[in-house]
């Protein structure tokens, strides 16, 4: 099964509902850039070469990328829809005749939906059932008391341990999206 790491964050904003409150935030052990995808995607049993995979990726996002400033959304089956959003500046144009683009809008951002077919569901609710969440502070543990170098082998403590497949009833459904690792929360 595949493994999340986290970390434990108090919300430490002392506006919030949850002011005090504790959640888990995600930690990435690693950023894959397109040449490294690529040597990832070729050591899967591909016939091709990483080059070729790098060139087939730099080529999809540019097409990508084309074809949403054409105002089309892109679906890629098994993943999801690529599509764009506009953000408007606050307060919105007096009328319809003195909306201008260059001072009414704000950006355009580039959004993603999960693949939600049933066979290939990869919506926030069916992916977190694919994985196995290990609290890192277990895994610095380990190595400190052990002196190993982490051989992937979780432990179950006081500050949150393992979570198998989301089911931590002690967080609550409520706490505010913190949009990943740069959210701006509070907690922290």
């Amino acid at each position: 099964m595949a493994k999340i790491f986290y970390e434990l964050k108090q919300n430490k904003n002392t506006d919030s509902a949850f002011y005090g409150k504790w959640y888990a935030r995600p930690k990435t052990v690693e950023t894959l850039n397109t040449r490294k995808l690529a040597q990832h995607i070729s050591e899967h049993g591909s016939i091709y070469t990483p080059d070729v995979v790098y060139g087939v990726l730099e080529k999809f996002r540019s097409c990508l990328l084309e074809m949403l400033l054409e105002s089309k959304k892109v679906k890629i089956e098994g993943l999801g829809i690529f599509y764009c959003t506009i953000e408007n500046t606050p307060g919105g144009a007096e009328s319809k005749e003195k909306f201008n683009t260059g001072k009414n809008l704000k950006a355009l951002h580039i959004r993603f939906l999960p693949e939600q077919e049933q066979e290939q569901n990869i919506s926030s609710r069916e992916f977190i059932k694919r994985a196995e969440f290990i609290n890192i502070e277990s895994l610095l543990t380990e190595e400190s008391v052990s002196g190993n170098s982490g051989n992937g082998s979780s432990s179950s403590d006081s500050t949150g341990g393992t979570t198998q497949n989301g089911n931590d009833d002690d967080n609550p459904s409520t706490e505010p999206s913190t949009g990943g690792e740069g959210g701006d929360s509070g907690i922290g």
